[in-house]
């Protein structure tokens, strides 16, 4: 199995992932592309001692940019959405 660390790149943080929070008591991580969601579930009950209940993960496209007359994109990245059994919580700040 991989470095749990490598499989969790990061957790986003946003006004709509602090609702998701709130909501469904779920998470939001960029995760390293190529890893699913059996990892990914190991990977966060071992990081953060937690008991997940669902992972949910999808490919998200990078932005169109410009710069000058060129146009090119910025990179993309893989997210998962780790939904945890009541009564458990991750402290991110």
């Amino acid at each position: 199995m991989k470095d749990p660390h490598t499989i969790i790149r990061k957790p986003v943080i946003t006004e709509k992932s602090t609702f998701q929070v709130e909501e469904n008591n779920s998470y939001i991580f960029k995760v390293a592309p190529d890893s699913n969601r059996i990892e990914i579930k190991a990977a966060i009950e071992q990081i953060f001692d937690v008991k997940v209940k669902k992972v949910n993960t999808l490919n998200q496209n990078g932005k169109r940019r410009r710069v000058g007359r060129s146009i090119g994109f910025s990179s993309g990245y893989k997210k998962a959405m780790v939904t945890l059994e009541p009564g458990f919580e991750i402290d991110l700040i």
